[in-house]
Protein backbone atom coordinates (compact mmCIF):
# COMPACT_ATOMS: atom_id res chain seq x y z
CA UNK A 1 0.00 0.00 0.00
CA UNK A 2 1.35 3.50 -1.00
CA UNK A 3 1.47 6.03 1.85
CA UNK A 4 2.20 9.88 1.23
CA UNK A 5 3.58 12.09 3.94
CA UNK A 6 3.77 15.94 3.28
CA UNK A 7 5.53 18.61 4.82
CA UNK A 8 7.05 21.77 4.74
CA UNK A 9 4.00 24.32 4.50
CA UNK A 10 3.44 27.27 6.20
CA UNK A 11 3.08 30.86 6.69
CA UNK A 12 5.70 32.97 4.16
CA UNK A 13 5.25 36.50 2.77
CA UNK A 14 4.99 37.56 -0.43
CA UNK A 15 8.33 37.05 -2.29
CA UNK A 16 9.39 34.04 -0.06
CA UNK A 17 10.32 30.92 -0.30
CA UNK A 18 9.22 27.36 1.03
CA UNK A 19 10.48 23.87 0.49
CA UNK A 20 7.93 21.17 0.22
CA UNK A 21 8.36 17.50 1.30
CA UNK A 22 6.79 14.34 0.67
CA UNK A 23 8.11 11.12 1.74
CA UNK A 24 6.40 7.49 0.18
CA UNK A 25 5.71 4.29 1.23
CA UNK A 26 7.06 1.13 -0.86
CA UNK A 27 9.43 -0.39 -2.44
CA UNK A 28 8.20 1.10 -5.79
CA UNK A 29 8.75 4.78 -5.59
CA UNK A 30 12.11 4.72 -7.93
CA UNK A 31 9.68 3.79 -10.66
CA UNK A 32 6.46 5.94 -9.76
CA UNK A 33 6.41 9.17 -11.74
CA UNK A 34 5.50 11.43 -8.92
CA UNK A 35 3.10 14.79 -9.10
CA UNK A 36 2.22 18.24 -6.56
CA UNK A 37 -1.04 19.47 -6.88
CA UNK A 38 -3.03 22.37 -5.10
CA UNK A 39 -5.70 23.19 -4.33
CA UNK A 40 -7.31 26.83 -3.40
CA UNK A 41 -10.29 27.73 -0.87
CA UNK A 42 -13.27 27.28 -3.58
CA UNK A 43 -11.48 26.23 -6.54
CA UNK A 44 -10.55 22.74 -7.66
CA UNK A 45 -7.20 20.38 -7.31
CA UNK A 46 -4.92 21.84 -9.78
CA UNK A 47 -1.41 20.06 -11.07
CA UNK A 48 1.24 22.10 -10.19
CA UNK A 49 4.19 20.10 -11.23
CA UNK A 50 5.09 16.53 -12.39
CA UNK A 51 8.10 14.54 -12.59
CA UNK A 52 9.49 11.19 -14.21
CA UNK A 53 10.37 8.59 -12.18
CA UNK A 54 13.94 8.74 -12.57
CA UNK A 55 13.76 12.68 -12.33
CA UNK A 56 14.86 13.10 -16.21
CA UNK A 57 11.54 14.72 -17.41
CA UNK A 58 9.67 17.49 -15.41
CA UNK A 59 6.33 19.63 -16.02
CA UNK A 60 5.03 22.75 -14.64
CA UNK A 61 1.66 24.87 -14.92
CA UNK A 62 2.17 28.22 -16.38
CA UNK A 63 2.21 29.47 -13.38
CA UNK A 64 4.43 28.52 -11.91
CA UNK A 65 7.37 28.09 -14.19
CA UNK A 66 10.19 29.75 -13.27
CA UNK A 67 9.11 29.79 -9.71
CA UNK A 68 8.98 26.88 -8.49
CA UNK A 69 10.97 23.13 -8.85
CA UNK A 70 10.44 19.91 -8.53
CA UNK A 71 12.92 17.15 -7.55
CA UNK A 72 13.19 13.60 -6.38
CA UNK A 73 16.04 11.34 -4.20
CA UNK A 74 15.16 7.99 -4.67
CA UNK A 75 17.17 6.93 -2.46
CA UNK A 76 15.30 8.55 0.30
CA UNK A 77 12.08 7.75 -1.43
CA UNK A 78 11.25 11.63 -1.57
CA UNK A 79 10.16 14.32 -3.42
CA UNK A 80 10.45 18.08 -3.40
CA UNK A 81 8.65 21.07 -4.47
CA UNK A 82 10.98 24.22 -4.00
CA UNK A 83 9.36 27.15 -4.23
CA UNK A 84 10.92 31.08 -4.92
CA UNK A 85 8.85 34.50 -5.42
CA UNK A 86 5.98 33.00 -3.87
CA UNK A 87 2.57 35.24 -4.25
CA UNK A 88 -0.28 35.37 -2.55
CA UNK A 89 -2.23 34.16 -5.25
CA UNK A 90 -0.28 30.62 -4.52
CA UNK A 91 -1.91 30.02 -1.22
CA UNK A 92 -3.52 26.83 -0.98
CA UNK A 93 -3.13 23.21 0.14
CA UNK A 94 -0.78 21.56 -1.45
CA UNK A 95 -1.04 17.52 -2.02
CA UNK A 96 1.65 14.71 -3.42
CA UNK A 97 0.59 12.29 -5.65
CA UNK A 98 1.62 9.25 -7.45
CA UNK A 99 0.78 8.45 -10.53
CA UNK A 100 1.64 7.69 -14.62
CA UNK A 101 3.66 8.90 -17.00
CA UNK A 102 2.83 8.96 -20.79
CA UNK A 103 3.98 10.58 -24.15
CA UNK A 104 5.40 13.08 -21.92
CA UNK A 105 2.20 13.93 -19.71
CA UNK A 106 1.47 13.31 -15.89
CA UNK A 107 -2.21 11.12 -15.29
CA UNK A 108 -2.74 10.93 -11.20
CA UNK A 109 -3.61 7.98 -9.87
CA UNK A 110 -5.71 7.47 -6.67
CA UNK A 111 -2.61 7.68 -4.56
CA UNK A 112 -2.60 11.23 -2.08
CA UNK A 113 -1.41 12.69 0.72
CA UNK A 114 -3.23 14.39 3.38
CA UNK A 115 -1.91 17.86 2.14
CA UNK A 116 -0.04 20.60 3.51
CA UNK A 117 -1.03 24.41 3.67
CA UNK A 118 0.56 27.25 2.12
CA UNK A 119 -0.35 30.39 3.09
CA UNK A 120 1.50 33.59 1.23
CA UNK A 121 0.56 37.30 2.89
CA UNK A 122 0.52 40.48 0.95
Amino acid sequence: QVQLVESGGGLVQAGGSLRLSCVASGSTFSIAPMGWYRRAPGKQRDLVASISSGGGSTNYADSVKGRFTISRDNAQNTVYLQMNSLKPEDTAVYYCNRGRWYSGSYYPLDYWGQGTQVTVSS
